[in-house]
């Protein structure tokens, strides 16, 4: 047994036996390795994200959250490259971590075989060069899932430095730009705010409300709608 399919095993293993813990001397006699080793393969798949917990006392050991993980999945080798491909192009945006560490645990799942045909697959996989998204404070993410009212530090489409208030809605990413769609308070209007253009982002305590705003189309300056899905750096509503 490999390494990886050890590490997948044991991840199992305490699947199977969640909530109940299992210790490091039982599951060193059940894969038959040292403790050591199995401390050290415990380590790596905490370090991976997966939420094993050590239980104290006696009849302690390691227990797997079983609320807080996946049921195995099956992947095939084009869809484990897909990921591969899709997840990286996140880069600059704050799922960029995230995205990284799905393809690892991705990755470290699928059997030899399917594991270096992705890889072949991945590397016959070009992009044509595009302008790189611009890195998102984590208060900005936040706001738009949990909607709550930012204060941005922004400088208009002049340069000019400004201060606003804004409910926001939802990233739009242009053909060159990225935006933020979010009602300004000091406009009383929707607006798209240039993300490379945003100096500071703060989380206010204050709750957006629902202005019934459909987040399928966006209003352009002209009056005309467009689908959210296919903007090509369009000014939104008002581009500020």
């Amino acid at each position: 047994m490999t390494k990886t399919e050890r590490l997948y095993a044991l991840a199992e293993e305490l699947r199977a036996y969640s909530p109940r813990p299992r210790t490091a001397r039982q599951l060193a006699a059940r894969f038959e390795v040292s403790i050591r080793t199995i401390e050290r393969d415990l380590a790596a798949l905490q370090q991976s994200g997966l939420p094993i917990r050590t239980v104290p006392g006696r009849a302690g050991g390691y227990a797997l959250d079983r609320h807080r993980t996946l049921a195995p999945v099956s992947l095939t080798a084009a869809e484990a490259t897909a990921l591969a491909v899709a997840l990286p192009r996140l880069a600059g945006t704050p799922f960029a971590a995230a995205a990284l560490s799905a393809v690892h645990k991705v990755v470290a799942v699928l059997p030899e075989q399917d594991r270096l045909r992705a890889a072949a697959l991945v590397d016959r996989v070009r992009f044509f060069p595009v302008a790189p998204a611009p890195a998102l404070a984590p208060a900005m993410l936040d706001a738009v899932v949990g909607r709550r009212v930012l204060r941005l530090d922004y400088l208009d489409r002049l340069g000019v430095p400004t201060e606003r208030d804004v409910e926001p809605l939802a990233f739009v990413a242009g053909s060159e730009h990225w935006f933020l769609y979010a009602w300004c308070r000091m406009r009383s209007g929707l607006r798209g705010f240039r993300l490379d253009r945003v100096v500071r982002a703060r989380m206010l305590d204050d709750t957006a409300p629902d202005r019934g705003i459909d987040l399928s189309t966006v209003p352009t300056s002209d009056g005309r709608l467009i689908d959210v899905m296919s903007i090509t750096d369009t000014p939104l509503s008002r581009t500020d």
